[in-house]
């Protein structure tokens, strides 16, 4: 097997623009035109060959997805397709999964197999080590009991990576174990939680005697609190992120929205006001872009560290800002609210399109501080792994979980 270790930019950038005139991605679906990318080693440039990979540098993504962006492309926007499976999974797969289960890389990268997380729990939310599911051996198999919460795209999962507690003598830390289960099997119950934007994202998991097959733990037993840090670094930075494009994402729909709003709507002052506050938003956006760059370009492995946390909480509090911000430009129409009509983008209807998708974003943005870790969680991480900060004190450190009280 040939290596690509010393490739330099100019000849990656190359090979992507064979691909692109291999498999014009205007002819075929997405998902032919995914594999396709998969097999030529850019879906993951930093993952070994055979894994989507060529063993690169992980700052050489961004020269990647800058040429397929060139060409109009946007079958780069990985966190659009499978958010779970291509943000955090596939890189968890790579570190604990065995060489099998890497065949579900693919599938993962295409979209053809969504993935979800189920992590949080009803008495264990920002406490992840808390977590009562129960996984009990049977032979080659684990018996899993239990229930989730706020699981992302459940409802349309084929594979889940779960967590679980299988030595509740142990301290909580270290008495998990963490699975790859496949969300057909006879015992999962999916049901969903209905959000302020009238969709069903997130959801409910009952799991009631789920077998699962030993080969499917990701790690040892008594491992799945430290496979469970790897999806979390990686979840984080992915969150944390913020576009890879100068006046991308969110900061770019209230550009346009300023831009486009009529004549009029607001007395002189107000506006200056408000222009004001939208150029401030912009140095922010763009702040949060540079440091997730430079994050990219320092990271010399597939995982993060917990500087992901960092970019988590500044995207958090800078998106539900630029959102907020965009109601205010639009004015007294942005207390109207048609659920549905973002996804559907009428030909023709440009400016009422971004009205649309602010408003709906204004309400989802509501789950930034949440999802993927509170921004109080992403504060503790900061303080006491990032600038070195005493940690809260632990009074169950030790202690068996069954002895912990709950409740």
């Amino acid at each position: 097997m040939s290596s690509y270790a010393t490739m330099g930019e100019d000849e990656l950038r190359q090979r992507v623009r064979k691909l692109i005139a291999e498999v014009d991605p205007d002819k075929v679906d997405m998902f032919t035109f995914r594999g396709a990318q998969f097999d030529h080693g850019l879906a993951w440039v930093y993952f070994p060959q055979d894994c989507g990979g060529l063993g690169l540098n992980p700052k050489m993504q961004a020269i990647v997805n800058d040429e397929l962006r060139k060409g109009g492309k946007t079958y780069y926007e990985d966190l659009v397709i499978n958010p779970i499976g291509i943000g955090m999974g596939a890189a968890t797969l790579l570190t604990y999964g065995s060489e099998a289960m890497r065949k579900l890389l693919r599938p993962c990268f295409t979209g053809e197999e969504i993935w979800c997380q189920m992590f949080s729990e009803p008495g264990a939310g920002s406490d992840l080590a808390g977590l009562a599911t129960r996984a009990v051996r049977d032979g080659d198999s684990w018996i899993i009991n239990g229930q989730k919460v706020w699981t992302t795209l459940a409802h349309v999962s084929k594979w889940g990576l779960l967590v679980t507690r299988t030595n509740p003598d142990a301290p909580k830390h270290d008495g998990m174990s963490y699975f790859l289960i496949d969300m057909q099997s006879p015992g999962v119950e999916v049901v969903p939680l209905y959000q302020i934007t009238a969709e069903a994202e997130f959801n409910e998991v009952f799991l009631n005697d789920v077998r699962v097959p030993h080969e499917q733990m990701l790690g040892k037993e008594g491992q799945g609190w430290h496979v469970a840090l790897t999806t979390l670094m990686n979840e984080r930075s992915a969150l944390g992120g913020g576009s890879t494009q100068r006046a991308g994402g969110a900061i770019g729909v209230l550009m346009a929205l300023w831009k486009g709003r009529p004549p009029g709507v607001e007395s002189e002052s107000s506006q200056a006001v408000l222009r004001d506050h939208i150029a401030k938003l912009y140095i922010e956006a763009e702040l949060l872009r540079l440091t997730g760059q430079r994050a990219r370009a320092a990271q010399r492995s597939g995982n993060p560290g917990p500087e992901g946390s960092v970019g988590k909480l500044a995207q958090a509090e800078v998106h539900k800002r630029i959102w907020e911000c965009c109601l205010d430009v639009i004015g007294a129409d942005s207390l109207l609210y048609e659920p549905g009509y973002e996804l559907r983008r009428p030909a023709g209807e440009e400016r009422r399109d971004r009205l649309a998708v602010a408003k709906y974003q204004f309400l989802r943005s509501r789950a930034n501080s949440i999802e993927g870790g509170t921004s109080e969680v992403m504060r503790n991480i900061l303080g006491e792994r990032v600038l070195g900060l005493p940690g809260e004190p632990r009074t169950d450190k030790g202690m068996p979980w069954k002895d912990i009280p709950r409740g």
